[in-house]
């Protein structure tokens, strides 16, 4: 296991150039990023399957710690695993070079079909198409919180603290984040070590894991209006001066704390974009989760659609950089100390209390979702909305079908009920 603070690249023949250790890898994650359908769990196979099995850059052992170890960080755990083998590999510059190589063909994807959808989102056969799929991300939602609960959930206390969360969330408008770091403290309190613990405890580390959020709590507020925001240009220049500072603080909070999964990012998300800053009808959000659905890559590349109707393809790059920005920095920054951080038993009571929050924050974010998806025109269309939904939901959970290849089910049945009804 890698537990020393001397990566493997540095004990590598020297025969093995690093500037071929850094070819190999931007070209095996180019073509991860490229291909990577399927999900979180379809990119750590596909890893483990290249850089252990294929190639042995790495032992079963040291792929397994660092996999241990993107889990526990907040952010998209199959992109960290990546700036791990990167780092391992290559040092720093190895980190930066896989993760970039990783996220770059899911941005281009999503920045083509954020243009595509704000270019014909008044034409009645994209509004088919989104009828299908709106309903078929809010199964996604709910299927991924029921799994999350199943696998997290032990004991009463942690329901007890989903349930509040829901509670809290739909009865009052409140930071989203704010609601997790007090989670993480009722994690502390609850799961933490007892004050009878023996003389000497384990160095407490828990503070790091707020250290990024808790630098401002206070969104940036330039911007905001009560109004929904208009389109952009496409490059979106005109736009820096006003958006380009909220993107960035907003963005790096949320990509500090996604913790248990990329769906995360939906509460954190909705909140603010749709309520707070008005950047996004409810509507464009739900949609432009489900594009975020259709690309190879990590689900919270959601963001550069935000940030393409915030500011273009310049706003875009901005929110991508801002949300993945927090991953880069806990693996190309912090490696050496993390095996050790994830063994305090403060870090995984935090963290405890923390995914607890995340199941009810998320099935709250769903219920306004549903609420878009399934009120249509005519109490047939919100039938079949729900129909589409509860099938869908069925087919995730109990026949395990990814979501990549759901949502292009569901556009072909929003477009075959609503060409048969519109016509």
């Amino acid at each position: 296991m890698i537990t020393s603070d001397v990566p493997v690249f540095l004990l590598t023949n020297s025969m093995d150039k690093k500037s071929d250790r850094l070819r190999d890898l931007a070209q095996l994650f180019l073509r991860l990023g490229a291909a990577g359908f399927g999900g979180p769990q379809a990119h750590i196979a596909m890893q483990l399957d290249e850089v252990v099995v294929r190639r042995q850059w790495l032992t079963t052992e040291q792929f397994s710690e660092g996999l241990a170890i993107c889990e526990m960080l907040p952010g998209p755990a199959s992109t960290q695993l990546g700036l791990y083998v990167g780092y391992v590999r290559a040092g720093q510059i190895g980190a930066l070079i896989a993760g970039l190589c990783f996220i770059t063909p899911a941005f281009l994807i999503l920045v083509f079909l954020s243009w595509m959808y704000f270019r014909f989102q008044s034409l009645p056969q994209l509004e088919y198409l989104f009828l299908g799929i709106s309903p078929v991300v809010v199964a996604i939602i709910v299927g991924f919180c029921w799994k999350l609960a199943k696998r997290t959930l032990r004991g009463w206390m942690g329901g007890a603290i989903a349930i509040a969360t829901i509670v809290v969330m739909l009865a009052l408008s409140i930071n989203v984040l704010l609601m997790f770091i007090i989670a993480g403290i009722l994690g502390l309190v609850i799961y933490g070590p007892r004050m009878s613990a023996p003389p000497n405890p384990p160095v407490n580390y828990a503070w790091l894991l707020p250290l990024l959020p808790t630098m401002s709590l206070t969104l940036a507020t330039v911007g905001v209006s009560g109004e929904v925001l208009a389109l952009s240009s496409f490059w979106g220049l005109e736009r820096l001066p006003d958006y380009a500072l909220p993107l960035i603080s907003f963005f790096l909070q949320v990509g500090s704390f996604i913790f248990g999964g990329g769906l995360v990012i939906i509460p954190l998300l909705e909140a603010e974009v749709v309520d707070h800053f008005h950047w996004l009808t409810r509507t464009e959000f739900i949609n432009g989760v489900a594009l975020g659905q259709l690309t190879p890559g990590p689900v919270v590349i959601t963001a550069a659609f935000v940030g393409y109707k915030v500011a273009g393809v310049v706003g875009a790059l901005i929110a991508t950089i801002a949300i993945f920005a927090p991953s880069f920095a806990f693996i190309m920054l912090a490696s050496p100390i993390l095996s050790r951080i994830r063994r305090s038993p403060w870090v995984r009571a935090f963290l405890r209390g923390v995914t607890s929050a995340v199941i009810g924050a998320v099935a709250a974010a769903s219920v306004p979702l549903a609420q878009t998806a399934f009120t249509q025109d005519t109490m047939v269309l919100s039938g079949v909305t729900i129909a589409i939904a509860l099938a869908a939901l069925v087919a995730l959970l109990r026949f395990k079908t990814p979501a990549w290849q759901l949502v292009p089910a569901g556009a072909v049945m929003g477009l075959l009920v609503g060409t048969l009804i519109g016509s």
